[in-house]
């Protein structure tokens, strides 16, 4: 259960597919651009704040690291909404929202592995990359980013190995590990391509002899895409500073790569730095085991954690034994196992028979079953103490990969899950109470976002990745109106514009794949599914789907890749409308629909041609409520751009019959006459990315809110995209005769996949971050 690819993909393929971007398109038929009014000055102002709205964490963080000296300092890295820095009290700071983390590299918002100096509190390195490699098995390479102020700033070296922060197994580690006496000096160990090594503070590398094997494309996809390669590294050292070189190490070897490299161990041993390895034989029962994680405490033992299977989530059985390394001669005890779910992590506080140990147990998900066991014998005996607690928000409890036992205090635990992060502060109690310190910690992956009217009850409509449609009522607080609570993706939702209070939505049920739609009548409060599902929409759940609503009751639903349907009966029955079958492209297309605020029985559909190397975009206009539409000649006449699903956008203006505006992914257009003709808005093309081996999108999303108190235009227009070079968010309050940068190079996110605009607060946005949940404006 590879919980957040499909959500990033679109994203990654803008990269991969970046020499395919569409062309630049041509000047087709057009009319002016409508304003009303005088012409005021040119376009001023920008963004002045940036905020979170609450959800409370959401996503899967892979792992918590605590500074080896300062304990006071502590990250999360999570697998695609960048890292995180603990300030304590439940509060997090995002570190990877701003610059060195631009548009167009979304990927890099995958971290892998993070370390830490410990002979300066304020460095920090973090591995980042959501996959290693494309769906042909072709290597990505990933970064590394180096901060010296604990992640207010960062530059970044690129590696010449692939990184996976999204893919399979993606809490085990920590992979990178730094030299403790001598910290410029660091290895890290890859999932494809061995084991590697850096002596100036991950400027270069180069491998190390423990294996030169690098996985080919085609041994990967044999490897069902999912390569763990070398697991990481453990440094028989716990002196900090010096310079002096850590000589003695042991490398944990994945058994994938240790069947490709030809190796005979899952466990091996270097006494000269790395430069020769031999192997170390682990235990009969746990030969050919993964190793999740492992822990070395300051006496020289090592407590490792042995699971048979791999990933998030992944079910046993599991072993922990503890390893005498060195100091106690390799000798193996083996502490705890189970066969109720696996071993995830294990963290240790303090030495021997009095010796805290913490064991995270990762796959159960009932009732009854172990989740967090705790021993204060050095492993004699062990209890649970997050099983029947107060514990459980709903979702993931089975992928407890990571566990901390604060240095500074035993009875401080945290552990991470798929939604986030648990912690109690009573763990020696015979009922430890947890609590979800998540403040800020933001990383659910918005794909569909819709405002409604001034004066309705809620802020919008959020269609997320495994969270499901909700509707926000509150900024600061974390949504409780929705559909459904069960582990879902929300693909699309709408909201009548004459009557707020009707809402329709679109998803999928995770857990099954079934499609569902759903209305709700009362502005969210509670919601019937649609009795039917449309044609397509059972078999077609990708998120490049759309619904809307022109009147209560009526509903027309775009599933991806398939012909549009219509119901006027909350889904007892579904008509197909006239619009042509979607050709397929290779990746996941659709139609958007939008429906004209002020003559609701005219909606309009736009395809977007589905890829860069597929025909030119169309729209289509109905003038019945969406049941037969119209090829807009004017479209064609535009030679719209192709482009992806996720790279375009089509939106209307309220305030005014027929005004539209379109992102083709290249450039922006205006129609307002109803899509019978457009004009090309100059300015707007897409870029090369700066650093990266994607492309910008010239305009690749459209949102309009509230106009500016005496502007000449009845909206706000704002663009996701690249104008006169420079990529980001621009508005428009004079109808796109002139334009402001609303964003700033600090303020980039990795890109930006959604977007949309309060119509009761001017200068307001709603945006999707990479993975970062959505952030507003103002």
């Amino acid at each position: 259960m590879n919980r957040k690819h499909s959500l990033v993909l679109p994203a990654l393929f803008a990269a991969l597919l970046a020499g395919c971007s569409g062309g630049n398109s041509t000047q087709g038929t057009s009319s002016p651009v409508a304003t009303a009014g005088p012409v005021m000055a040119a376009t001023v102002g920008s963004a002045t704040a940036y905020t979170s709205v609450k959800w409370g964490g959401g996503g899967y963080v892979t792992g918590l690291i605590y500074h080896p000296t300062s304990y006071n300092v502590m990250y999360a890295r999570t697998d695609i909404g960048g890292a995180y820095r603990w300030n304590g009290g439940g509060s997090w700071t995002p570190i990877t929202d701003g610059i060195g983390f631009n548009a167009g590299e979304s990927t890099f918002h995958g971290v892998e592995s993070i370390a830490l100096d410990p002979t300066n509190d304020n460095k920090v390195y973090l591995v980042t990359g959501m996959y290693s490699h494309d769906w042909q098995g072709t290597p990505i390479n990933g970064r590394i980013y180096v901060s010296s102020d604990r992640g207010n700033s960062f530059t970044h070296y690129d590696l010449p190995f692939p990184v996976g922060g999204n893919e399979n197994a993606r809490a085990v580690g920590e992979r990178l590990q730094l030299d403790p006496t001598n910290p410029s000096t660091m290895f890290y160990a890859s999932r494809t391509a061995g084991l590697w090594k850096s002596t100036n503070s991950g400027q270069t590398w180069t491998q190390t002899g423990l294996s030169s094997k690098v996985l080919s494309a085609s041994e990967i996809q044999g490897l069902g895409n999912a390569p763990v390669g070398v697991e990481q590294i453990m440094l028989d050292n716990s002196n900090v500073g010096g310079g002096a070189t850590t000589w003695i190490m042991y490398a944990a070897i994945a058994p994938d790569y240790v069947q490709k490299a030809g190796l005979t161990s899952t466990l091996y041993k270097s006494v000269n730095g790395g430069a020769t390895w031999t192997p170390v034989s682990v235990p009969a029962n746990v030969a050919g085991y993964y190793v999740p994680h492992a822990v070395r405490t300051s006496d020289g033992n090592y407590y490792i954690a042995f699971n048979k299977t791999v990933g998030q989530g992944a079910g046993g059985p599991g072993y922990l034994y503890r390893f005498g390394g060195v100091t106690f001669g390799e000798t193996w005890t083996q502490l705890a196992t189970t066969t109720q779910g696996g071993y995830g992590g294990v963290s240790v506080y303090g030495n021997g028979s009095t010796a805290r140990i913490a064991l995270a147990v990762t796959g159960t998900w009932s009732s009854g079953q172990p989740v967090v066991q705790l021993s204060d014998n050095g492993g004699a005996s062990w209890r649970e103490i997050a099983d029947g607690m107060t514990h459980w928000g709903g979702g993931y409890r089975g992928w407890v990969d990571d566990i901390e036992i604060d240095p500074t205090n035993k009875d401080h635990i945290m552990h991470i899950h798929g939604g986030g992060v648990w912690e109690t502060w009573n763990a020696s109690a015979a009922s430890p109470s947890w609590d979800a310190p998540v403040n800020n910690l933001e990383e659910t992956a918005t794909l569909a976002l819709v405002t409604p009217p001034a004066g309705a009850s809620y802020k919008f409509v959020n269609s997320a990745g495994d969270i499901g449609t909700w509707v926000q009522t509150d900024l600061a607080a974390t949504p409780t109106k929705a559909p459904t609570s069960a582990w879902s993706n929300g693909n699309a939702a709408d909201v009548l514009w004459s009557d707020s209070t009707y809402i329709v939505s679109a998803g999928v049920i995770n857990s099954t794949g079934g499609a569902f739609g759903s209305w709700s009548g009362d502005g969210g409060n509670s919601w019937s599914n649609f009795a039917t599902l449309p044609a397509g929409a059972s078999s077609n759940t990708a998120e490049s789907a759309s619904i809307v609503t022109p009147y209560r009751n009526n509903a027309i639903w775009a599933p991806a890749n398939s012909v549009p349907s219509y119901t006027t009966n909350n889904g007892a029955s579904w008509t197909s409308t006239n619009l042509p079958a979607l050709s397929a492209v290779g990746i996941n297309r659709g139609y958007r629909l939008v429906v004209d605020r002020r003559n609701p029985n005219k909606v309009y559909a736009y395809d977007s041609g589905g890829a860069s190397w597929a025909t030119a975009g169309k729209v289509y206009v109905s003038t019945d409520g969406g049941h037969n539409f119209t090829l807009s000649q004017g479209s064609v006449s535009a030679n719209l751009a192709p482009n992806a699903w996720y790279a375009t956008s089509l939106a209307v203006n309220p305030n005014v019959e027929g005004d539209l505006w379109l992102a083709d992914g290249n450039t922006v257009y205006h129609s307002t006459n109803s899509g019978a003709s457009w004009t090309k808005l100059s300015g707007f093309a897409t870029i090369a990315g700066n650093g990266s081996t994607g492309q910008l999108q010239g305009a690749s999303v459209i949102a309009l809110g509230k106009a500016q108190t005496g502007s000449s235009y009845s909206a706000a227009v704002y663009v996701v995209g690249a104008r006169n070079g420079v990529w980001g968010v621009y508005h428009s309050d004079d109808g796109g005769a002139t334009w402001a940068r609303f964003n700033d190079d600090a303020h980039q996110y990795g890109g930006i996949g959604v977007m949309a605009a309060d119509w009761s607060t001017y200068g307001r946005i709603y945006f999707s971050g990479t993975g970062r949940g959505l952030i507003y404006t103002n």
